[in-house]
């Protein structure tokens, strides 16, 4: 991944700087990340962002560290922070270049002084480095450091009497236990410098923009008992270690090797996946932040999103063949799907994993038919005996389970009907993925036999049908009759030569036609029903209806109940979210669509490249080097929900990959 530089162009005003951000992430579900200028614009920015039970309860640790320098009589502070009726703090002046080169770099001019910080999380344990490289100027200066700690879940924010610890310090460490969870202990190490107390021990009133663009208190306060000094000589070249950590045992105390040691692992990866393509390169990595350990399983699972988002079993299904097939992780995906096949219950894949004493939820119809799509993609990238023996032995029998259940009926009122279609829903149920419910309010209900579910129901069959050949089981002939029966009732059912596409829910009362994204699965899935010409209609129409720069709309613009713009409080946001709003992840699905009904030609590349290429462009927006959750649906389209999602990751990588669209 080549890095990506950022200079004073892009943060002419404080409002300006904010816009853009960074995360980087731990593998156990911690996280840090802020603005490019370093000011936090949202309560899930942080330093140090801890997960005590991997990959959940994550909890703020340490915020941010402030700093400034002093030369002669000269002061120069770099604290950038948004401060109540404009007063804020703009350290970003001094601020000449922000580099994501895996991990964030910030280098600050002032003073005749260059110091450059940069930040990484040890992977594998909530340690953070943090790292000055100093280069003394003409005259003797100070820098001084002033860490900002807290401890509080990562969905909520601090008050000034929440802020309540024990404290302690020596010649090199703070130790910090927090009266809210006494068995935690915050300890930050100092390479060199002179730790002291300080007389204003909290930092109140920071004020985060993104809370309140979406309704949201929108002020933090923070803890800062002590500050550090280092000084520097003339002409002197100085490396500063900071590390922050809640782990037990000996501090770790070179964060200069915490740094390269997560940069040697990141490069790794890219060399593991053998893309060559810096595009391509750069969702590798962003792929590898969201897969994480979970504790309670003992094995790999996926984070849906990136700040707040857990793993759910839908869209790890939808995610994992760009986040680990494509980056040849395999073992990764073995580890995955075995991990979800043990949670297999009544034919459902959880939606929701569970935590220590927490039975899953498992209100998704949509998750367990994905599952087949990521058995088959997984055979196709690997194929080897022991790998079929893997899914025989492991997967086969909970595959099975999924057919007898869909069949025969299980929870959510998901069943086959008499015409073989999947019915799913009914009353509150929200169990597709455009799934918000607003107390008694479905918003997006899809109740009956929604079209990518019956799409996914058919591609389940055949590819039973080919795993029973391959095993033996004497099933095989009728997974392949049953398979049969449905895509006769699809095309007699779903068709709607109106409006040339498929329609997005069939009951026996009434169709939905509404133009929605679901339909494309119909044409993107390996194993499909459609006619060549309305396979064409269905892209067509998508095509001209739903794509949106970064995406496709959930919802035709013509139709009365759109929303274009994904903005304000949290009812207005969850009116829109499948009502209009861009969404990143159905792109995957309609380029290789577009590939497989059009062709691989050079005309069909060429069509396919210019739906893919703004997602370059967005690779500098947003969260730097990440593709976001949603984006407006009214251009110009910003990016909007989480800044990083594994689906939109995943997706758009599986489909540049596979589209060959690198060469």
């Amino acid at each position: 991944m080549k890095a990506k530089k950022f200079g004073k162009g892009y943060w002419k005003k404080f409002s300006e700087g904010i816009q853009r951000e960074w995360v980087i992430t731990n593998g156990i579900g911690g996280y840090a990340g802020s603005s490019i200028i370093g000011a936090h614009t949202r309560k899930h920015n942080g330093m140090l962002i801890a997960s005590l039970h991997a990959p959940v309860e994550r909890y703020m640790v340490l915020s941010k560290i402030n700093e400034k320098l002093e030369v002669g009589e000269k002061e120069y502070s770099f604290f950038t922070n948004q401060r109540p009726g404009g007063n804020n703090e703009e350290g970003q002046k001094y601020l000449q270049r922000f580099c994501y080169d895996y991990v964030p770099k910030f280098t600050y001019y002032a003073g005749g002084v260059f110091v450059t910080k940069t930040i990484s999380l040890q992977h594998g344990k909530n340690t953070v480095a943090c790292t000055y490289d100093i280069l003394g100027g003409s005259s003797k200066a100070v820098l001084t450091l002033v860490p900002l700690f807290n401890y509080r879940d990562h969905h909520e924010r601090s008050e000034r009497a929440d802020l309540k610890f024990e404290t302690t310090n020596s010649s090199q460490t703070i130790t910090l236990v927090p009266e809210k969870n006494k068995n935690i202990s915050i300890r930050m190490y100092v390479s060199e410098g002179e730790i002291s107390e300080r007389e204003e021990i909290y930092d109140v009133d920071m004020e985060l923009q993104t809370e309140i663009s979406t309704g949201m208190t929108c002020i933090e306060n923070n803890y800062t008992p002590y500050e550090i000094t280092v000084s520097i000589q003339p002409g002197e070249h100085k490396k500063v270690s900071v590390i922050c950590t809640i782990e037990e045992g000996v501090i770790p105390t070179d964060g200069f090797a915490i740094v390269e040691a997560e940069r040697n692992r990141c490069m790794e990866l890219e060399k593991q996946a053998g893309l060559q393509d810096d595009f391509a390169n750069t969702l590798v990595h962003a792929a590898d932040q969201f897969i994480v350990e979970r504790e309670s399983t003992g094995g790999k699972t996926v984070l849906a999103g990136l700040p707040w988002f857990t793993d759910w079993g839908r869209d790890t299904m939808i995610a994992l063949q760009g986040l680990t097939l494509v980056t040849k992780r395999f073992e990764d995906t073995r580890e995955i799907l075995k991990t979800f096949a043990q949670y297999v219950k009544k034919g459902l894949v959880p939606n929701m994993f569970p935590d220590e004493g927490l039975e899953p939820l498992y209100n998704t119809v949509d998750a367990s038919m994905w599952y087949f799509y990521s058995v088959e993609k997984y055979l196709e990238y690997t194929g080897a005996e022991e790998d079929y023996q893997f899914i025989q032995k492991e997967i086969y029998p909970k595959l099975k389970e999924i057919i007898h259940y869909y069949k025969e009926g299980t929870d959510f009122s998901i069943y086959m009907d008499k015409d073989y279609l999947i019915h799913a829903g009914g009353g509150l149920d929200q169990v597709t993925w455009m799934d918000v419910r607003v107390g008694e309010w479905v918003v997006t209900p899809r109740h009956g036999k929604p079209v990518e579910i019956s799409a996914l129901w058919y591609n389940a069959l055949c590819v039973m049908e080919q795993l029973a050949k391959r095993f033996g089981d004497e099933e095989e002939k009728e997974y392949a009759a049953l398979a049969e029966k449905v895509k006769a009732s699809f095309v007699n059912k779903f068709w709607n030569p109106e409006k040339n596409c498929l329609y997005d829910v069939v009951d026996d009362t009434e169709n939905d036609d509404k133009i929605r994204p679901n339909q494309i699965w119909a044409v993107s899935l390996p194993h499909t029903m459609l006619s060549e010409e309305q396979a064409k209609g269905v892209v067509d129409t998508v095509v001209s209806h739903l794509y949106a720069t970064y995406g496709l709309r959930s919802l035709s613009p013509d139709d009365i109940e759109y929303k274009g713009i994904y903005a304000g409080k949290l009812h207005d946001r969850d009116a829109a979210y499948h009502q209009g709003t861009c969404w990143g992840f159905p792109l995957g699905g309609l380029i290789t669509a577009y590939l497989k009904v059009y062709g691989a030609t050079e005309d069909g590349k060429a069509f396919a490249k210019k739906l893919i290429a703004p997602l370059e462009d967005h690779l500098m927006d947003g969260c730097i080097g990440s593709i976001a959750e949603i984006f407006d649906g009214n251009e110009p389209n910003i990016s909007r929900g989480c800044y990083g999602q594994a689906w939109s990751v995943g997706e758009i990588l599986r489909a540049y990959v596979e589209g060959r669209m690198f060469e």
